[in-house]
């Protein structure tokens, strides 16, 4: 049988994650320390794991409502008016997902026709591009630059806007770079939005995860801005919950309407006992991410400044658990640099280039380890370097 004809070719000319390609090398190999992977090395807190445990005890294993259980998502609503004063209707603007990952594919799949351009900030995480094309848009990289702080400026926007924009992706903070936007970078985007038609589709997956003085803010809490913006995030960075596959997605009425016949027709609805563990996170879970966000800023501390003091010139991440640093001196791909590191110190990092074309000469470390994890990886990254007269 000749499966290459049968296959769609939208799906056969996707190329496969970056990112998992070297997690799946590593994976086979001894003595691999890896920095691949955007997982938190934290359990889930015991009573966030209690309370799925206590539902499954109780026999409370049955479908919930498309939506998501009603007390879920009025803890969703809760949580981000009390975080960043947006207010939602849990009843008609918020819809539990099955993680953060199905919130955007809903977003771009409810919201983009064929030939709709979707603007996508670049370096950017590895899904935005794929899921556009499958939505039958087309996806416009705009390249985000390192003297910039990775931010998306309005500049850059405006010059990638036409008639045929769409929809503008804002991942911030942001993986892999660990850039945030602050209130006045988004009020320049913003601005410029105005008087179009073009919505936002806003992922917050790691908007808990903002370091120094100034608090993360949401595009949709500026003026104006909420009625334009497709706010997704997920429980998976925050509480630790990766496994539990857990995310929601809160839009306008009309939009959201729309949305949730997707995710009707595709997934029903989100697992039952990751929504009574969510309950517990929305609710009762704010310390439990603040001693987490303590715990990544020490490390990320540590990782700039082990990396700059090897020359291998760092941006300072304000967000996220990742740091991107340039090895240009290297004088290697950032392919190059990946693979041999890997091979011969058995170190796993990403390359810059699974993130856009314009990761070229960077890589995508992340500090979402122990710090003996990381700790070991510097040495190992340092012996790399000193092989090649490089220190």
């Amino acid at each position: 049988m000749n499966y290459e004809s049968l296959l769609n070719p939208t799906i056969t000319g996707l190329p496969p994650s970056g990112i998992r390609r070297f997690f799946d090398i590593a994976n086979d190999m001894e003595d691999v320390i890896s920095l691949s992977i955007g997982e938190p090395d934290f359990s889930t807190p015991f009573h966030i794991r209690e309370k799925g445990i206590a539902s499954l005890e109780k026999g409370k294993t049955w479908y919930t409502s498309n939506a998501g259980m009603p007390r879920l998502r009025e803890a969703i609503a809760g949580y981000i008016e009390r975080h960043t004063g947006i207010t939602y209707d849990p009843s008609a603007e918020v819809l539990v997902t099955v993680g953060g990952s199905e919130g955007i594919d809903l977003c771009l799949r409810t919201l983009i026709a064929a030939g709709d351009e979707v603007l996508i900030p670049e370096p950017s995480f590895v899904c935005y591009k794929p899921l556009t094309t499958m939505a039958g848009g087309v996806p416009v990289p705009i390249v985000t630059r390192a003297e910039d702080g990775f931010r998306l400026t309005a500049e850059a926007l405006k010059a990638a806007i036409t008639p045929k924009t769409k929809l503008l992706v804002l991942p911030f903070p942001s993986n892999p770079t660990g850039a945030v936007m602050r209130r006045e970078h988004l009020e320049a985007i913003a601005d410029v939005l105005r008087g179009t038609d073009i919505l936002v589709l806003s992922d917050e997956i790691y908007s808990d995860l903002t370091y120094g003085d100034k608090e993360h803010v949401s595009i949709a809490a500026l003026p104006d801005m909420q009625k334009r913006t497709v706010y997704v995030s997920g429980f998976s960075k925050s509480f630790a919950m990766t496994g539990w596959r857990l995310g929601y997605v809160c839009a306008p009425a009309p939009v959201m309407k729309q949305m949730l016949k997707v995710h009707q027709y595709a997934l029903m609805c989100a697992p039952t006992v990751s929504q009574y563990a969510a309950i517990e996170a929305m609710e009762n879970g704010d310390e439990d991410v603040v001693a987490m966000r303590a715990d990544y800023d020490a490390r990320r501390r540590y990782i700039v400044g082990e990396l700059n003091k090897m020359g291998l010139r760092c941006f300072d991440p304000e967000g996220a658990f990742y740091v991107f640093p340039s090895i240009q001196k290297t004088g290697m791909t950032s392919e190059e640099f990946c693979t041999q590191l890997l091979m011969e110190k058995h170190v796993a990092v990403v390359p810059g280039t699974a993130f856009g074309e314009c990761g070229e000469g960077f890589v995508r470390i992340s500090y979402c380890y122990s710090i003996d994890h990381i700790t070991e990886a510097m040495r190992r990254i340092r012996g790399f370097l000193q092989d090649r007269g490089l220190l």
